[in-house]
């Protein structure tokens, strides 16, 4: 059954994964010779306890619990020593020389643990060791690399040390070694150097990715394939399958799936267990099920056990968006009585508790049933709430999407009065960047995942983002939510998100500050009423802010300096569109967000249109000419819309609304 490891008690045991590589036994010990360490040089030279990664250290993403600085960097030679040991997979083993080939690494030299070295080619310099830090030798090796054995082994976790010759990535479990992995991938600083580093690292909570549960246009089957490979890099492990548009989870619920389709939701399921994601697949009878026919149930067990058949391990029944104060049966009125809010709540509990015992609690491998209610917003108890808190088995996950559907902010007293209205921890839909609501049209959603309190890990069993039509520039706010899960007492929203930019950059810097600056230009985070939770352009706008000011002050020597620093920024607007599409090497994001860097491109322009017209009006001279050149830009730009078809609501591109608009339509008259 489910895994009860450290404090995940939610958390699945994985589906059986690639084989091995090689016979896998005890590491001699005597393969591993101690870390060299420079004379008069302490072994941990910089300590970081609890407060996230120092400026003397690569930031890692998520923040790791405890990471230290073990001197300097270790050397990665042309050819490296990887030992294998227990609960390494094949995606591990990829993902570790894949970091060793960033670093400079042209020959991989891979051995089972207790196995001699290689007797061909010359001896390597460097010896990674990969395995679980349940293997004494590996521990060993850790601890001679000057790593940590923690004294609790929460699931997912590891530990990682490298110093001197040596690199060791010791795993609490399978996904500890994967995640072990990741991190190594982050602590490669140059070409042929790697940071030395002492780490102890865990998730703060057992549920942490996304739910693919928006309206309008579905993500493709390359997107999702994609997202789940994303989702390994950043240690996000589930992703709930429950696009409204499939029919075959809502409306043809009882159907089968065709062949093709049933193919495709395979292909997922494996892409997933590749890499460290559980695949939750989420059934959405309620517009029509009979709770109280046996028939509807066992129908409702057999769709379940399809999915179960293609490989699926985690389930999940939705109840939400649906109407619970009428029957779909004249049975159910016979059994529960007239239909209200304690009624539907007994039938849902009748329902869930059936899938449970009878679906969950007999087939091998499985975890808890995940539910979302059809009350599934606010803190405030009801009859339906309270029937379900009394009669829902425990075991079953109950999501909560906060204080509103779209709540500004979450705090722990929020999610401690879910938890105790709920008679369990809650886990979170967070309704952030979803994009498929009218505050929302003509937007994308590109601003930090913030406004959640640290040590929500003590309140809620996870949380997953409900992510935009655009699956590739929803992958800014899934890497902070994903981060904020995993560590959420050193999340750092900005420093995430400047990591969440360099990753889509591939570490090209010039691109990365694109990136950011079209990211401020889409900041605007709406709710469903007149709040909104982020504001737009907040970067932009402390900009103009500051040119307005300096412009205002009638001082000459100071409007030719706000002149240029206005338009150093402005020129990074104007370019960014283009270094976008030059370095970012995801075409989806490029695809996806065009009409976006098109109206930006436009928009960029303007500015700049703009501010030439204020240099003529400042040396006595006219800009008319500018300014209307900046009008018509402007116009161009606001007349872009979304690509048909593919957002829900479609609409003109909003571009830094409210900011520059405002700015390029005022200063004809400063």
């Amino acid at each position: 059954m489910f895994r009860m490891s450290g404090n995940h008690p939610y958390r699945l045991p994985r589906v059986p994964r690639l084989p091995l590589l090689g016979a896998v036994v005890l590491l001699a010990l005597g393969t591993l010779s101690a870390p060299a360490q420079a004379a008069g040089e302490s072994s941990v030279t910089k300590a970081v306890p609890g407060a996230g990664p120092s400026a003397a250290l690569p930031v890692v993403t998520p923040t790791p619990q405890s990471m230290k600085s073990a001197g300097r960097d270790l050397r990665v030679p042309d050819r490296v020593r990887l030992v294998i040991g227990d609960d390494v997979d094949s995606s591990s083993v990829d993902a570790i020389k894949r970091a060793l080939a960033s670093a400079g690494a042209r020959h991989i030299d891979t051995t089972a643990a207790g196995g001699s070295a290689p007797a061909s080619g010359a001896h390597a310099r460097l010896t990674v060791v990969a395995g679980s830090i349940k293997d004494r030798a590996v521990a060993d090796a850790l601890r001679a690399a000057g790593g940590t054995v923690p004294g609790t082994l929460i699931a997912e976790g590891y530990s990682l040390a490298s110093r001197g010759d040596t690199v060791v990535l010791a795993g609490n479990d399978g996904d500890g070694v994967y995640y072990a992995a990741q991190t190594l991938r982050q602590l490669v600083t140059g070409k042929r150097t790697v940071a030395a580093v002492s780490i102890t690292d865990h998730p703060g909570m057992p549920l942490r990715g996304s739910i693919e549960g928006f309206y309008g246009a579905p993500w493709s089957h390359s997107d999702r394939l994609d997202q789940l490979a994303f989702y390994g890099d950043i240690k996000a492990n589930t992703y709930i399958y429950t696009p409204k548009d499939d029919a075959y989870l809502r409306e043809e619920w009882r159907e089968p799936y065709p062949a093709d389709k049933l193919a495709d939701l395979r292909e997922l399921i494996e892409q997933a267990t590749a890499h460290h994601v559980d695949f939750t697949y989420a059934l959405s009878p309620g517009l029509s099920v009979c709770y109280s026919d046996p028939a509807d149930v066992s129908a409702l067990e057999k769709k379940l056990g399809t999915l179960y058949d293609q490989g699926a391990r985690s389930f999940y029944v939705a109840m939400d968006d649906i109407s619970y104060t009428k029957w779909n049966c004249d049975a159910d009125q016979e059994k529960y009585g007239a239909p209200g809010r304690g009624s539907a709540g007994q039938a849902q509990a009748d329902l869930l508790n059936a899938v449970q015992h009878d679906f969950i609690d007999t087939h091998p491998d499985t975890g808890p049933l995940q539910f979302v209610p059809t009350e599934y917003s606010d803190t405030a108890d009801s009859a339906y709430k309270s029937v379900l808190r009394e009669q829902l088995d425990p075991k079953v996950i109950v999501q909560w999407t906060g204080t509103d559907v779209v709540p500004p902010s979450i705090s722990m007293a929020d999610a401690q009065a879910a938890s105790a209205v709920w008679g369990r921890k809650v886990f979170l839909w967070d309704n952030y960047p979803v994009n498929d609501y009218g505050q929302t049209t003509g937007r994308l959603l590109m601003a930090p995942y913030d406004k959640r309190e640290a040590g929500l890990h003590k309140a809620l069993s996870g949380i997953v983002l409900n992510p935009m039509n655009q699956a590739a520039a929803s992958k800014v706010a899934l890497f902070g939510g994903a981060s904020f899960a995993w560590n959420d007492e050193d999340y750092d929203a900005g420093r995430t998100w400047r990591a969440a930019a360099d990753y889509l950059a591939g570490g090209d810097p010039a691109t990365a500050r694109a990136l950011l600056a079209f990211f401020d230009t889409e900041h605007l985070a709406p709710t469903f009423g007149d709040t909104n939770w982020q504001p737009q352009a907040p970067e932009l706008a402390s900009r103009l802010a500051d040119f307005t000011e300096a412009w205002s002050s009638g001082s000459r020597a100071r409007r030719q300096v706000a002149l240029r620093e206005l338009g150093s920024y402005a020129d990074v607007l104007a370019g960014a569109p283009e270094q976008i599409r030059a370095g970012v090497r995801d075409p989806a994001f490029l695809a996806q967000t065009k009409p976006w860097l098109d109206a930006l491109d436009l928009w960029g322009g303007s500015l700049n249109a703009t501010l030439d017209g204020l240099r003529a009006e400042l040396h006595s001279g006219s800009g008319h000419a500018d300014f209307a050149e900046a009008a018509d830009l402007a116009k161009q730009a606001g007349a872009i819309r979304t690509i048909p078809g593919t957002t829900r609501p479609q609409g003109t591109i909003k571009v830094a609304d409210g900011v520059l608009d405002t700015f390029i339509k005022q200063a004809p008259e400063m």
